[in-house]
């Protein structure tokens, strides 16, 4: 099982450009940023921590496809991510190209992990039913895919339309970059991790083995192979047992998580996370 990190990154925490470097330099597998494009004062949806208040660094997040351009000048194998990243708040004609531009200047190293989302203002703002929101994303990324392996792409759907075109740089990985899609367990989400992407990721570790006998037969019902899988959970505050129980349940990466803080705060969790690196 390989071993990444994540921050929230912001305006105010250390320099994810200079931490992703740091980050490979000792080894680790890859480094992830999550997306929030703004957050509305009102706190209609409460916080995903279940706390009555919204952590500072949600307001203050630094766009993750720019931010992982940068890093990718200053690294050479790290893997470089989005976790997680909300498809349905974006154009999929412009995203499809900005994600393959990050992706072709990394050499092949973007890892997308999206989500549905979760703060219902954030979406309404971009004009979303949030009710909708699983189709919409779905419908995004089967329109991206035909832009990123098609020489002469072209969409028709309820949400996403356009005319045979062509659009590069194409992505290095084909057909797609890697897709990793953030969630709970159940049939819903393992019908489009099996449909458009390449992994999971578990929210919690509760059931993980288990639920992997569900997301393996869905794969294999669209005649693909579940030894492929990546099952990223995303994250985590390491302990020993907790992370052996990830490795016996199949995981294949697991991503420690940060503070978001400062260079002198979260370089010393860095090194202390070091020590779980294969």
């Amino acid at each position: 099982m390989k071993i990444g990190v994540t921050i929230h990154a912001t305006d105010q925490t250390m320099n994810p450009v200079g931490l992703a470097r740091e980050a490979e330099l000792r080894g680790f597998h890859s480094f992830y940023i999550p997306e929030h494009t703004h957050i509305p004062t009102s706190r209609r949806t409460p916080a995903p921590t279940g706390e009555d208040v919204l952590s500072e660094e949600y307001k203050r997040s630094l766009d993750p496809y720019v931010t992982l351009a940068a890093a990718s000048s200053v690294t050479e194998k790290i893997l470089l991510g989005v976790g997680i990243g909300l498809v349905a708040q974006h154009d999929p004609i412009t995203f499809a190209k900005e994600i393959a531009t990050v992706d072709h200047l990394s050499g092949g190293r973007f890892v997308l992990g999206i989500g549905y989302g979760w703060n219902h203002e954030e979406m309404e703002n971009h004009g979303i039913d949030v009710r909708r929101r699983r189709a919409l994303v779905r419908e995004n990324m089967l329109a991206m895919e035909a832009l990123w392996k098609d020489e002469v792409a072209s969409f028709s759907g309820e949400f996403v339309s356009f005319e045979p075109s062509w659009q590069w740089p194409k992505p290095i990985q084909q057909p797609r970059p890697r897709v990793l899609i953030g969630g709970g367990a159940g049939p819903k989400l393992f019908a489009h991790i099996a449909e458009y992407a390449d992994g999971w990721l578990p929210i919690g570790g509760s059931g993980i083995r288990k639920s992997l006998q569900g997301l393996h037969r869905a794969v294999e019902e669209r005649g693909r192979d579940p030894k492929r899988l990546h099952i990223v959970p995303m994250g985590v505050f390491p302990e020993a047992g907790k992370l052996d129980y990830y490795r016996e349940s199949g995981c294949t990466e697991c991503v420690l998580r940060l503070p978001a803080g400062s260079r002198d705060e979260v370089l010393p969790a860095l090194d202390t996370y070091a020590r779980y690196l294969p």
